[in-house]
């Protein structure tokens, strides 16, 4: 035997003895073999105690304590290893963000959600249960763009004479001044109206030539009263401009066989708005309402004459070119080139201009009635198009004629209200990014290859246009719009002496004096119809010019506070204002998830649109009919499954372009926050709101549909804001994922579809 060791240092008697080395691993038996690796039990190799027959009992001591101070030191390690794991997720997680914006942003969140409302039942109601009125967010945004545009053109400066910015100033302070307008009453009006030829209503009239009257309302108003006029892109490459004559709009909806009783009532009404609009001209009663009734009797004959959009597509008559010494031979009654000549110049016309009609049929039957009532009731053809003017500019007339309009509209709203399923297709198709592109599975490799090549050499404008950015190209952008005539003899010197003081009432709007002497200016100059006519013939003359000049850049079709964005076939640019890139869809100080969520979703919405041509009918011949046709059934199937708040099911048919692109808007903005988490560190959340930053995506998401459901315009293209929820976010498995939904629930069911 042995003899016992002398008592040591720990480390030196674990050495000694061989039962501890720092490279050793477990062996099977419990024992210890070098790097690690497994030695059988009978390996040859042992300890010294091993060698030993037996042990006395001070070893057997010295060998339990040597197991418990290696159990300890273990235990010790992993116990530290541990926290510094916690630490460093800790560290590495996402804080909450304190900035003034979040915690607006949190309030309203807060304001319009239900958390009592389980996520994976109706998330709609979890995210905008309690949103009212304009807490509709794509609404209220608008709404505080409006103010800070209102802020701006109330705040006190001074613009030099004859700038954009002194113009816009007086429009809207000339559009403000309620008193100037109220006493001006039916006045200017009554101008325009004497112009025109006068009417039988109010007893002065000249029988002018129908067609000089057409030709004024149209040039000179911009109002159409039997077809309408404009100039837009061809609907097919190359996309060159063309004029294209359509069907009139009317305020009356059209007459439908079942709703016989409610049709009566809506005529009812129109009567007794357009008796309102005689008599507040001047007009005697009992000959106002003749002349209204027979007003309403000649849109009636119209409306027999139309035809719906898809039964035009269907016969291939929805876009026809004809010349217009063709179109003047089929429809005589109208003066074709003196009229579209004064209302496009300086665009020259000759009788072969090529034209684009929507509808021919409607066009000859138009002319044929028109040519009846020339023949035996001219003056109430005049009459039919002076109401329809005075109703065209009754926003910039007095509060009599805007009150009886907007009682109009309300009554018309609650005969024709219709549930939200009832919407009109907006045909707009849409596509994935590159990066998504690579995966669609009925995507020929061919199209592919054009579709990101598409992607690619999209223009993305956004903000502002380059005009309204730099002084100078803005004062130019205004050049279109006629001076007041009194800018020409008062000087701003004048604007402080006595005659400043002789204009009349000093107010823009009740209760508000006037602190800037420019608006003496508006006291002086045109009435506010006056100016409001002026822009419209600017703007109609600037629509003229960008189409026969080659601008280097894209004509913006929306302002830049506006919260609409926009894809532009004909240019291939898609703009996003600056107006929607504001809270709550955006904010640098933002969490990633709450920008990725609301203002992501919507960009990668509108880059659908760049491919809608693929999605319809033979749109993409070389692809895989079979998968493309399966999986649009299945989206239609997907959305027609999800309840209503009323319990009623949702028609997707009509609607489905539009539900692919939040489909696919929402994936592809899903892709891209994630491929953002993990090369980027830093993502903070909401504080107070218990929502991980992937829940805290879809719940921005959703923000952005908040809306009451009834609230909806029935020619909206887009599905009703619960589907517009719940339809894209049960279609994405992470949402299911991360929100903990069950196998079965309605935010989580048991099959998906795969478009984009």
């Amino acid at each position: 035997m042995h003899p016992l060791p002398e008592p040591a240092s720990l480390p030196s008697l674990l050495l000694s003895s061989g039962g501890w080395r720092p490279e050793w691993g477990r062996t099977r038996a419990g024992g210890m073999s070098r790097a690690g690796g497994m030695r059988p039990p009978w390996n040859q190799e042992r300890a010294p105690e091993e060698r030993l027959p037996s042990a006395t009992e001070p070893g057997r001591q010295w060998s339990m304590v040597r197991r418990m101070l290696t159990a300890g030191l273990l235990f010790s390690l992993l116990l530290g290893f541990s926290l510094l794991l916690v630490y460093i997720f800790r560290s590495c997680g996402p804080g909450p963000c304190m900035t003034p914006v979040c915690w607006d942003l949190l309030a309203r969140y807060l304001a319009s959600g239900n958390t009592s409302v389980a996520p994976c039942t109706d998330f709609f109601n979890f995210a905008c249960g309690q949103a009212k009125g304009t807490d509709y967010s794509f609404q209220a945004l608008a709404e505080e763009n409006k103010k800070r545009l209102r802020r701006i053109l109330e705040a006190p400066g001074s613009w030099h004479l004859g700038s954009g910015e002194e113009k816009a100033f007086q429009f809207y302070s000339s559009c403000m001044d309620t008193d100037a307008i109220e006493a001006a009453g039916a006045a200017p009006l009554r101008q325009v109206i004497e112009e025109l030829g006068g009417w039988r209503i109010s007893g002065n009239w000249t029988s002018l030539d129908f067609n000089r009257t057409l030709r004024l309302l149209m040039s000179q108003y911009g109002y159409f009263p039997f077809f309408r006029a404009y100039l837009r892109p061809r609907p097919t490459p190359p996309y060159t401009p063309v004029i294209q004559i359509d069907q009139p709009e009317f305020d009356v909806p059209l007459k439908q066989e079942k709703e016989q009783k409610i049709y009566a009532q809506i005529v009812r009404e129109y009567l007794t708005y357009l008796n309102q609009l005689g008599t507040l001209l001047g007009g005697e009663p009992n000959k106002v309402q003749e002349h209204a009734f027979l007003s309403i009797s000649i849109t009636s004959q119209l409306f027999q004459f139309l035809r719906p959009l898809e039964q035009r597509r269907a016969q291939g008559k929805l876009f026809q070119m004809v010349t217009i010494d063709q179109l003047q031979e089929m429809a005589p009654a109208i003066d074709w080139l003196s009229c579209l000549q004064a209302t496009f110049t300086p665009m020259p016309l000759s009788p072969s201009q090529l034209l684009l009609v929507h509808d021919l049929e409607y066009l000859k039957n138009m002319s044929q009635l028109v040519e009846e009532q020339l023949s035996i009731h001219r003056d109430f053809l005049q009459s039919h198009m002076i109401l329809g003017l005075v109703r065209t500019l009754s926003p910039a007339l007095d509060s009599k004629f805007q009150e009886a309009r907007r009682s109009l509209i309300q009554k018309l709203g609650e005969l024709t209200e219709r549930p939200p399923m009832a919407m009109e297709l907006f045909t707009a198709i849409k596509n994935a990014l590159v990066s998504r592109l690579r995966r669609i599975p009925w995507m020929d490799e061919k199209t592919r290859k054009e579709a990101q090549n598409r992607v690619t050499q999209l223009q993305v404008k956004m903000g502002a246009p380059e005009w309204a950015l730099k002084p100078s190209l803005a004062r130019q952008e205004y050049n279109d719009v006629g001076p007041c005539p009194c800018q020409l003899l008062i000087s701003p010197q004048l604007l402080l002496s006595p005659l400043t003081r002789l204009s009349g009432r000093q107010s823009v709007h009740p209760g508000r004096s006037l602190t800037n002497p420019f608006l003496a200016l508006i006291q002086l100059g045109p009435s506010y119809l006056q100016s409001f006519l002026s822009c419209v013939r600017s703007l109609r003359a600037r629509i003229v010019q960008s189409f026969l000049q080659s601008f280097p850049y894209h004509r913006w079709q929306v302002s830049p506070w506006g919260v609409n964005a926009y894809y532009s076939i004909p240019d291939h640019v898609v703009v996003f204002p600056a107006g929607l890139l504001q809270p709550p869809f955006f904010h640098p100080g933002y969490p990633r998830a709450v920008n990725f969520g609301a203002a992501g979703s919507i960009m990668a919405h509108e880059l659908l649109h760049i491919f809608y041509q693929l999605l319809l009918p033979g749109g993409c011949p070389a692809c895989d009919t079979r998968a493309l046709q399966g999986a649009l059934l299945c989206l239609k199937h997907h959305y027609e499954t999800i309840p209503l708040p009323n319990g009623t099911f949702f028609n997707g048919s009509r609607t489905f372009l539009e539900n692919a692109a939040d489909i696919g808007g929402l994936a592809i903005a899903l892709q891209a926050y994630s491929k953002r988490l993990l090369w980027h560190r830093g993502e903070t959340i909401l504080p107070n709101l218990d929502l991980s930053p992937q829940q805290l995506f879809f719940r921005s998401y959703a923000q952005v549909m908040c809306r009451e459901p009834g609230t909806q315009e029935p020619q909206d293209p887009h599905s009703p804001p619960t589907l517009r929820v719940h339809g894209p976010l049960s279609n994405t498995p992470a949402f299911a994922r991360y929100f903990h939904c069950p196998h079965g629930a309605l935010m989580n069911p048991s099959s998906r579809c795969q478009l984009w």
